[in-house]
């Protein structure tokens, strides 16, 4: 897979991560909204690990500096 995700990119993304589990943890999120908020967190950490995200694609979107330089 393509890396198409900058470091800002990935900076947000896991932050976003870590809010939704201390927000989970907190039990601000309950239920249903629990499960999901877990399962949006993981999806998040795993497209910042990789560092392409799916989604990006179809769009040709790219965040990384290394694409634009060239």
């Amino acid at each position: 897979m393509k890396k198409n995700i900058g470091a800002t990119d990935r900076y947000i993304r896991i932050a976003l991560a870590v809010i939704l589990i201390a927000l989970s943890a907190a039990d601000v999120l309950t239920g249903i909204w629990t499960l999901a908020g877990f399962i949006a967190a993981g999806i998040l950490l795993l497209t910042s690990l990789v560092s392409s995200c799916p989604l990006y694609l179809p769009f040709g979107i790219r965040t990384n500096r290394a694409h634009k330089l060239r």
